[in-house]
């Protein structure tokens, strides 16, 4: 299981991120670890405990959680994708603290696309050959549904999770929309702890 936001280097004290906490993907683990699985939990930076009998991988970027992840999903039966992943990263981190030169104008930013963590999971022989269940997870701002039919197409899952990350982000209750081959499926807002049991 992924969880929680990714964070890209701009300089050695600042960074890119999300508003994700990490709790639904912190619930999913937890129920998870509850249902009986052995449990690895691959986190971006959050403020959560461990849930007891977890194994936890702490990550700061896109291309660490890739690393952590692709090892990892070698041995799972599901990989859950429920990170808020950054798609992008500054191509050339600074090497020191960049600093105001008075000018009034702020530097001057590449951007490079992050790997896609579900995606790559997702094409894996082991997933290709149906021994690896992928679950991913989309967070929108609208047009929830559409979105994520598209999205679960375009990343070849057979589970796509959607929800609305403003309604969401930091907050202990979600609504989850799933959406799989059939058609899709609204899980009403309760608890992330309740919505976790639930999609498991």
């Amino acid at each position: 299981i992924t969880a929680g936001p990714t964070y890209e280097a701009i300089d050695p004290v600042r960074g890119i991120t999300n508003r994700s906490s990490g709790k639904m993907g912190y619930a999913i683990a937890q129920a998870a670890r509850e249902a009986g699985a052995q449990v690895t939990l691959i986190s971006g930076p959050v403020a959560l405990p461990c849930p007891r009998g977890v194994q936890r991988i702490g990550v700061q970027s896109a291309q660490d959680m890739l690393q952590a992840a692709q090892p990892a999903a070698e041995s799972a039966d599901i990989f859950i994708a429920a990170a808020a992943v950054a798609d992008w990263r500054v191509a050339n981190a600074a090497a020191h603290k960049l600093k105001k030169d008075g000018s009034g104008q702020a530097p001057a930013l590449e951007f490079a696309e992050n790997p896609d963590i579900l995606a790559t999971i997702a094409r894996s022989p082991r997933a290709q050959a149906g021994q690896l269940y992928c679950v991913g997870f989309a967070a929108e701002s609208e047009n929830l549904e559409s979105y994520a039919k598209a999205k679960r197409e375009r990343k070849g899952v057979p589970l796509l999770v959607g929800n609305i990350g403003p309604a969401t982000f930091g907050q202990d209750d979600n609504a989850l929309l799933l959406v799989d081959a059939q058609g899709s499926r609204e899980l009403p807002r309760a608890s992330k702890r309740q919505l976790a049991q639930q999609l498991l």
